[in-house]
């Protein structure tokens, strides 16, 4: 645990033009989850432990000055950490964006990186309706993604809600549920499927998914599906 605490971060992607949108930046995955979601293909991550250093991380984007934009924080799920407002605030002192992807299980922890101006972009996972949600998350936190859903509805900085689609696990119907909750909250916009990957190893050994989805027909006139391969 004390190794973990140390060295939180399980990897570095030193480059992406495609986590952030219309940035460049890299990607800290943060080692360990609060949930165990059946189709997550990064079980070493969620599963492993952590090898790098928040201070050697700092001495990488010391170098990258300049050169990149922003910071991704990934993982598992990157808030859990208990450090992470401090590492943030050191992140956003040396003049990059931050971008926070996140099942949305703490709305507390976030309310304070929003609170502090910390996070430039977020990305909520929608893992699923409530009725399907711990059965495929392996968790209750479902509640706690709707307090971190209303929280960001009333900020300013842009966000965007995300659902992995695999065949066996949400039906059309359950899409067109989520979509309807979306509308009730009134979100509008952009919506992203990503379909889920097959041939990769995930938590859980699932058949392949049928990776099949009329965007037009989910797409209301609020929201707009947009695949995501």
């Amino acid at each position: 645990m004390k190794e973990n605490v140390s060295k939180p971060i399980y990897g570095l992607t030193p480059f992406t033009l495609l986590d952030y949108p219309h940035k460049s930046a890299c990607i800290l995955w943060f080692a360990g989850c609060n949930m165990r979601c059946l189709y997550c293909y990064n079980p070493e991550i969620v599963l492993g432990k952590g090898s790098l250093s928040f201070e050697k991380i700092l001495s990488f984007l010391h170098s990258r000055k300049n050169l990149l934009d922003a910071v991704v924080f990934s993982g598992g799920e990157c808030v859990l950490h208990k450090n992470i407002l401090t590492l943030i605030a050191k992140v956003k002192k040396m003049g990059f964006l931050v971008k926070i992807d996140t099942n949305g299980s703490l709305p507390d922890t976030m309310q304070q990186l929003l609170n502090q101006n910390l996070v430039d972009y977020i990305a909520l996972d929608f893992k699923a309706p409530k009725s399907k949600f711990q059965s495929i998350t392996q968790s209750d936190f479902y509640d706690s993604f709707e307090k971190t859903l209303d929280l960001m509805l009333k900020i300013e900085i842009p966000f965007e809600v995300r659902t992995t689609y695999h065949s066996d696990l949400l039906a059309e119907e359950d899409l067109r549920e989520m979509v309807h909750f979306l509308e009730n909250k009134n979100f509008a916009g952009n919506y992203y499927i990503q379909y889920f990957k097959n041939n990769v190893e995930t938590l859980s050994k699932l058949e392949r998914s049928n990776n099949r989805i009329d965007c037009e027909k989910l797409s209301t006139q609020t929201i707009k599906i947009i695949l995501r391969e």
